[in-house]
């Protein structure tokens, strides 16, 4: 049976974020040397809010559900012959979304941290916000998934069959905190799903790979398909 793992995210890419935080300071280094406003300025430049590292001055829509945003920090990487950079863009569970490497032969530090730090920055997509997550528990989303259990849901359906009408599927519950959708007679997942610290919100990983939420609605199972072009479709699997 599939292994649903821990470090599932809502978002697959930086680019599904719309809200970027940025620390107060990037700790790895001696001195700024320029990085934080260059690397603020950059991801403006590809259309994300930067929020504060401190939350106080949110908006609502980041503050009430933490893992509408992505968090972001930029690491010395530098060695005696190049000055070299590690950025990295992590969930609201820690789990690490991108990292991407950049270095400059450039021997002044300001100078060429900067150049280090904008090569790295060429794999980070302009923001093509997915639709942001409604609001949550923040105090169990915040906490390292290493130290927290999810919470079970506890608006589970009653009915184990469904069908969204071209296939059939058979929920199966493995813990109070995680059930599949399977083919009836399969106990191959189509979907599994993994409680969050919202009620009725799941992390779901589908069969071909893909990570998404998946939700209770009327009775029925949501499943926030992806498309291609980066948006989500809406599945509907009712209950039989």
């Amino acid at each position: 049976m599939m292994a649903v793992c821990s470090t599932m995210a809502f978002a697959q890419k930086v680019s599904d974020y719309k809200y970027v935080a940025v620390p107060e300071k990037f700790e790895t280094f001696k001195g700024d040397y320029g990085l934080k406003d260059f690397f603020t300025n950059a991801l403006k430049g590809k259309k994300y809010i930067v929020l504060p590292a401190i939350k106080d001055n949110w908006p609502s829509e980041a503050k009430s559900n933490f893992c509408n945003v992505i968090n972001a920090d930029v690491i010395n990487d530098k060695n005696l012959f190049k000055n070299k950079v590690i950025v990295q863009f992590k969930d609201c569970n820690n789990n690490m979304i991108l990292e991407s490497k950049g270095g400059s032969k450039i021997k002044e530090f300001e100078e060429g941290l900067q150049e280090a730090l904008k090569e790295a920055l060429i794999k980070v997509s302009i923001s093509n916000p997915v639709a942001l997550l409604p609001a949550a528990n923040n105090i169990s989303a915040a906490q390292n998934s290493s130290q927290s259990e999810p919470v079970a849901s506890t608006t589970t359906p009653e009915a184990s069959n469904y069908s969204n009408g071209k296939i059939d599927l058979q929920k199966i519950q493995i813990d109070p905190n995680q059930f599949i959708l399977a083919k009836s007679g399969s106990s191959v997942p189509f979907a599994v799903f993994k409680a969050t610290s919202k009620s009725s919100v799941f992390l779901v990983k589908t069969a071909d790979g893909n990570t998404t939420i998946g939700y209770f609605e009327n009775g029925n199972i949501v499943i926030d398909i992806p498309q291609a072009d980066g948006r989500y479709s809406k599945e509907v699997f009712v209950a039989k």
